[in-house]
């Protein structure tokens, strides 16, 4: 019987985020090794296990995984959450690419100077409300369904209400005009493996950006 999938990354949400969720709502059980220093990064780039030097990885399956994408997508295509044909997944790349490219400036946020911080914010909530969740209240109110695709939970579901938790922990209003993603966030977030992963005490990482910058600092510095 195959263990179950180790993660490799900080103790902090970044890139790992996501794939955090992703196995959660597939309700799989993994494990988290964390790097605290540069000397555990060091390890893992000398033994090998990093192909292109980089975290986030995961062991899985005998492999060990690198580039947050193609992580994901295994995860999404084990445990069917990637769409019953090519079309279906194409849409679940496309509407999971769309809000990467929000999770981009998300991810970042903590890292930036103070006195810059108000400024992207305001573009983060821009973005969010001008560009990115209506794109996805459009799909929602095309099909009247309760997925993005084809009625089913997918990667890309996962991926959106993950992003909505995060840009309405930055301003709460932000959603205020896109029912059909509230309602979306609501039913993914009753899902019984998402209920549990956002319960106190779970793997899910709190948003704090102090300890994102010292932790990063310990590492990558």
């Amino acid at each position: 019987m195959a263990g179950k999938p180790v993660l490799h990354y900080l103790e902090l949400r970044g890139r790992m985020e996501a794939i955090r969720w992703l196995l959660a709502a597939a309700g799989v059980e993994f494990e988290e090794r964390f790097l605290t220093t540069r000397d555990d990064l060091a390890r893992l780039r000398n033994d090998g296990s990093l192909m292109f030097q980089q975290v986030p990885m995961v062991e899985i399956d005998g492999m060990k995984l690198v580039q947050t994408r193609a992580i994901l997508n295994y995860i999404a295509s084990k445990y069917s959450l990637y769409g019953k044909d090519m079309k279906e997944r194409a849409l679940i790349d496309m509407y999971s690419e769309g809000m990467a490219d929000l999770d981009e400036i998300v991810l970042f946020y903590p890292y930036i100077p103070s006195e810059e911080k108000q400024a992207r914010l305001a573009t983060i909530k821009d973005k969010a409300r001008n560009r990115y969740f209506p794109a996805y209240e459009k799909v929602l109110k095309s099909h009247g369904q309760d997925y993005l695709v084809g009625n089913r939970l997918s990667k890309a579901d996962i991926y959106v209400v993950q992003m909505l938790y995060h840009v309405e922990e930055l301003d709460t209003s932000v959603m205020d005009s896109f029912p059909l993603l509230k309602a979306l966030r609501t039913r993914v977030s009753n899902l019984p493996t998402v209920k549990k992963f956002l319960e106190p005490g779970s793997q899910r990482k709190p948003f704090d950006d102090a300890k994102c910058v010292e932790t990063s600092d310990k590492v990558f510095s």
